[in-house]
């Protein structure tokens, strides 16, 4: 039996002839394989002819017109992430120019594609990144004349309707070097006073008042040249010519700031990034962007030795957004022994937190299971049990110490589940009374909450009637 199985071993056994016959007849029929077949044939026989087979499939995908389904445009994904791959291996250590220049035609394929799929997987983009990756890595070795680099590379830019070229600068900053930076510069400073062209308003023809669609077109292509100019001087360390691209109030927006906080660090002047933080922390109450911003703010007092400052500002983290890493390094900063105060101090703030799930949440990342104990068993009755995202990783997390505390969550799942007939959930709602009732036998004191039978019969009592869930249960069910 050992000798029929499919591996690589047995499979070389047979011999040449017979896998050649094995794999004509395995991709008959088959395009996309044949096509890759005929790349490996290709490879062995020098770059200039994998080079050539190459052009030849971008020239079959760039003339397709018909739509391209999500199963096609999955292969089409896979198969251009191979070419990738193919022109890195076997191009590029001989002939980095033309290995280049295979890549930058694959990203112009991806207008035409997206032209005729829908790419809300990603799975296009996806493949364009894995080009412009592999010429970030071929650049040190391109030998191309750097100011015609820069035209192309603006050309590329300006034209580029879907993203494929947004990461084009920084990619080929080496290969660019000084000379192809400062010609890059150039043409997009002279496009940004030059007058709107046809090409600019092509794309909002629909717009039928002129001065909207002159209007939409240079803003359009204002934002490309920016992006342009600020990857520029990012490259060249200008962190003035960067922050002049933004107006004093947009350099307050939260997705703005911590960026330019980043490049004034790093450029040593922590004063006038500290200044720029704390003009945006006021203006941002949102929860889930504030992080950034907030890491922004600490960077900064943290290189200006502002120690004092800085436990305060990892304090009031941690009181706003119960963030285990803020407090760690909070406790950190403080003197000996003046930590466990603390310590016991955030964990009365835990305890008390609303709403409670994040207070849970808390515990699991910190992770405190014996407060999340001593939480659930004094807050139970707020825990929503739609909270499953939480409570079912916490639940199985505490079962082990705190068997109690576990199977509280898991009646309040439960309880949700069927009290709102979510008939979706009674699946998971019969696993979690299976995990209730094994549970049961490792409780020595149940606080005041019902045992598992009597629990059980409550709601039999409450929910007899919701046959998808009995019919789920099981055992528990007779």
């Amino acid at each position: 039996m050992a000798g029929k199985a499919l591996n690589k071993t047995n499979l070389l056994a047979l011999g040449a002839e017979t896998l050649a016959d094995l794999l004509l007849e395995a991709v008959k029929g088959d395009a996309a394989r044949q096509r890759k077949l005929r790349m490996a044939l290709a490879a062995g026989q020098g770059p200039e002819t994998v080079a050539a087979d190459v052009r030849k499939r971008f020239a079959s995908i760039r003339r397709g017109r018909s739509y391209i389904s999500r199963q096609s445009q999955k292969k089409l994904g896979q198969e251009l992430c191979g070419l990738v791959r193919l022109i890195e291996e076997r191009v590029a250590p001989d002939a980095p120019d033309i290995a280049f220049d295979l890549l930058w035609a694959q990203l112009h394929l991806a207008a035409g594609i997206h032209d005729r799929t829908d790419d809300s997987w990603g799975t296009i983009g996806d493949a364009m990144s894995d080009a412009m990756e592999a010429i970030a890595r071929l650049s040190p070795a391109l030998t191309k004349d750097p100011a015609t680099l820069a035209e192309d590379i603006f050309d590329a830019v300006s034209g580029d309707g879907y993203g494929a070229f947004d990461h084009a600068v920084p990619a080929l900053a080496e290969a660019l070097g000084d000379a192809g930076l400062a010609r890059l510069k150039t043409l997009a400073e002279t496009a940004r006073e030059a007058p709107l062209g046809d090409g600019d308003l092509i794309l909002y023809a629909f717009i039928a008042d002129r001065s909207q669609r002159e209007a939409r077109a240079r803003a359009a292509r204002n934002r490309t040249i920016e992006m342009i100019l600020q990857d520029i001087a990012d490259l060249q360390g200008d962190v003035d010519a960067w922050l002049a691209r933004y107006s004093p109030e947009q350099l307050t927006f939260h997705t703005i700031a911590p960026q330019a906080a980043a490049r004034l660090l790093e450029a040593g002047r922590a004063d006038e990034a500290l200044a720029l933080v704390e003009g945006a922390l006021p203006n941002d109450d949102t929860w889930s962007d504030k992080a950034e911003l907030d890491d922004a703010h600490f960077a900064c007092l943290e290189a200006l030795g502002r120690t004092d400052d800085l436990r305060a500002a990892l304090w009031r983290r941690f009181e706003a957004r119960l963030c285990p890493a803020a407090l760690r390094r909070h406790l950190k900063l403080l003197p000996d022994f003046d930590d466990v105060e603390a310590e016991d101090a955030a964990r009365r703030h835990v305890a008390a937190f609303r709403p409670v799930e994040a207070a849970l949440a808390y515990c699991q990342a910190a992770p405190d299971m014996a407060l999340a104990a001593e939480i659930v068993l004094a807050r139970h009755a707020e825990i929503d049990g739609d909270a499953y995202e939480v409570l079912t990783p916490l639940a199985e997390d505490l079962s082990g110490s705190h068997p109690l505390a576990a199977v509280l969550l898991w009646r309040s799942m439960i309880d949700f589940a069927l009290t709102r007939a979510r008939s979706g959930r009674y699946g998971h709602a019969a696993r979690h009374l299976d995990a209730c009732a094994a549970a049961e036998g490792a409780i020595t004191d149940h606080a005041g909450h019902p045992a598992h039978d009597d629990y059980l019969s409550t709601l039999r009592s409450a929910h007899g009637r919701k046959s998808g869930f009995w019919a789920r249960v099981g055992g528990l069910s007779g």
